[in-house]
């Protein structure tokens, strides 16, 4: 077993969530958040901008930390257990352009409920509805936004 991780965010604006398209080859295929390995000597907070950055174009901010999934899945020659650290972001744009070269096809925001049903996989669901949580705390303390608040 080999573990690896990533990280990733639950980006925000006005309201809605930014979501990627993924068609590898016809086989795997479906709504996901933004997110990406690691790199050598990047800390967590920078690997999750900078792939929200490469896979989406968007330029957010993190405003909190939300959590962290787990997944495994098999290799031709391991299997991976992978964790994933999870940050709130907020963009300052509808603007998004999905990476072509990671068999990204598509991008954009979505309403909480749309954006929920779309997602392939359940971890992210969970990790979505936890940020979306976060934010509307936020908004309710008339936080979010406040450039106090980072």
């Amino acid at each position: 077993m080999v573990e690896a991780t990533s990280c990733g965010g639950v980006v925000i604006f006005r309201g809605k969530l930014l979501l990627l398209y993924k068609n590898y080859k016809n086989k795997y295929e479906g709504w996901v958040l933004p997110k990406g390995t690691v790199e050598e000597g990047e800390e967590y907070k920078e690997t999750a901008l900078r792939e929200v950055k490469e896979e989406t174009g968007v330029t957010a901010s993190i405003i909190k930390y939300i959590g962290k999934s787990q997944y495994t899945f098999n290799t031709p020659v391991d299997t991976v257990m992978k964790d994933v650290h999870w940050y709130l972001m907020m963009a300052d744009s509808y603007y998004s352009k999905p990476q072509r070269e990671e068999y990204f096809v598509d991008s954009g925001y979505y309403k909480f409920h749309e954006a929920y049903h779309l997602l392939k996989f359940s971890n992210e669901k969970q990790i979505l509805e936890k940020a979306y949580n976060e934010y509307l705390d936020l908004k309710k303390s008339n936080l979010w936004g406040n450039r106090k608040y980072f």
